[in-house]
């Protein structure tokens, strides 16, 4: 891996996640609010990411599992010699049978007749990005069960049906209590099966959380100017919070963030695609935007010309224009992050680079957006989560959301959050301008008539 954030290893309990979190990496210890504190995770790297297209072919070609009457009760084979497990998902979905009915009175969505659209709404993946998924995880859930991982009718949980109730629970955001019910095991399960997922996705799945190579990033490049006319421009950053509730015993300044809400941030950054490329979590939602940038390992990187330091565009009169992220008036206008022109008297061309900043910026905003309402229990007040254990949660929830678009997934339309992801928050304005930055943002606003002059 590239760039690691530093972490601290979890030892309590989690609102539906039970038992010791681990958390690899570097460890660091939680600072006062005046040096953040903070149970941080920041994931970043390069390289390409590939998805196993034989899942498919091995799912069609798995043997069936064998039943055999003993004693009264069902034998099954060893969960290693068994093909994917599909029952468990005609059994959830019949004690759904009552949602339609409860749609129409509660105002919730309802369930799609088509049974591959029924199977999305619930998981928020195809059934062959929800098998590929469950290749990752395999090993993990048939090498160390925990014990009591059994249903109510006393059989063994396949890894199918461990995947679903993990998901499940990340997908809705509902207690373990609810989520147990639909899946016919106990609160405790939900809370074991839902942390042991997470803790193997955290391991397994990384590779689809990377900063891009110079080839992939050159694609990027050249899409996010098809769309929005800025040169080198590398992808859109955004931040979000987590709100939770806390004991009275940890309820402090250093997690009441500005809307009287304890939260922790999330930081992401996107590319073309929306798809997260680097992220930081952990920190108090009491920080300002700039300051949880400054914090970030990505921060250092770009001031240490380790990121974003990629070949340079030539403009004009051989002027030079970097790579660059587009942001909101929440961060500093940087050499390497561009933000939109403040002011009412705003001149034409700063008006149509404030448009075309705003196409780009949009991305992370949107992104934002879909992954907290795909992923509920990041949307949903969190109830007194272990804060060393949300940064994982977090992070597996990003993973998720990239792996649908690795897989070429699609989501439901009406899943992305319909307002804004932070609605609540008032709107920050960082004021600072580097003047290197300012130079550079100079350059790219003569370049875009150019650019218009030369594609049209």
């Amino acid at each position: 891996m590239g760039s690691q954030g530093s972490e601290e290893k979890g030892t309590g309990q989690e609102e539906g996640l039970e038992g010791g979190g681990r958390i690899e990496e570097r460890s660091q210890k939680m600072a006062p609010v005046k040096k953040p504190k903070k149970a941080k995770r920041k994931i970043s790297d390069s390289g390409e990411t590939k998805i196993d297209d034989s899942i498919e072919a091995k799912t069609k070609d798995a043997s069936k599992v064998k039943r055999t009457k003993s004693g009264g009760s069902l034998a099954l084979l060893p969960a290693d010699l068994r093909g994917p497990d599909t029952e468990w998902w005609y059994v959830f979905l019949s004690k759904h049978a009552e949602l339609h009915k409860e749609a129409e009175s509660g105002g919730r969505a309802p369930v799609p007749s088509d049974d591959e659209e029924a199977f999305r709404y619930f998981f928020r993946t195809s059934r062959r990005t929800f098998d590929y998924i469950c290749s990752i995880v395999r090993e993990d859930l048939i090498s160390r069960p925990p014990s009591g991982l059994i249903n109510i009718e006393g059989r063994l949980l396949s890894v199918e049906k461990q995947v679903a109730i993990a998901m499940r629970r990340l997908a809705s955001g509902d207690s373990q209590v609810s989520v147990g019910a639909a899946f016919g095991v106990g609160q405790s399960t939900v809370s074991q099966v839902t942390w042991r997922f997470i803790e193997s996705m955290e391991e397994r799945a990384r590779h689809h959380l990377v900063w891009p190579g110079q080839e992939r990033m050159e694609e990027i490049k050249a899409r996010l100017e098809a769309v929005s006319g800025l040169p080198n421009c590398c992808g859109a950053i955004d931040a979000t919070h987590i709100i939770m509730t806390l004991p009275a015993v940890e309820s402090s300044e250093d997690w009441c963030d500005p809307a009287k809400n304890y939260s922790m941030f999330l930081q992401g950054i996107v590319d073309d695609e929306m798809r997260f490329i680097d992220i930081v979590t952990g920190w108090p939602g009491s920080m300002t935007f700039s300051r949880l940038l400054k914090c970030s390992g990505f921060y250092k990187l770009c001031e240490a010309g380790k990121r974003l330091n990629g070949p340079v565009r030539t403009s004009g009169e051989d002027s030079e224009i970097r790579e660059f992220i587009v942001g909101d008036m929440c961060y500093p206008l940087l050499p390497w992050l561009m933000t939109p022109y403040q002011g009412e008297s705003l001149s034409t061309p700063m008006v149509n680079f404030n448009a075309r900043q705003k196409t780009a910026r949009m991305l992370g905003t949107r992104a934002l957006a879909r992954l907290k309402g795909s992923w509920k229990i990041l949307h949903k007040v969190m109830w007194r989560p272990d804060k060393n254990k949300l940064p994982s949660i977090i992070l597996v929830c990003c993973l998720l959301h990239n792996i649908i678009l690795d897989c070429n997934d699609k989501l439901l339309l009406d899943i992305q959050l319909p307002d804004h992801h932070d609605n609540g928050y008032n709107e920050e304005n960082c004021q600072q301008e580097n003047p290197n930055g300012k130079v550079i943002r100079e350059i790219i606003t003569g370049y875009l008539p150019t650019y218009e002059a030369t594609s049209n």
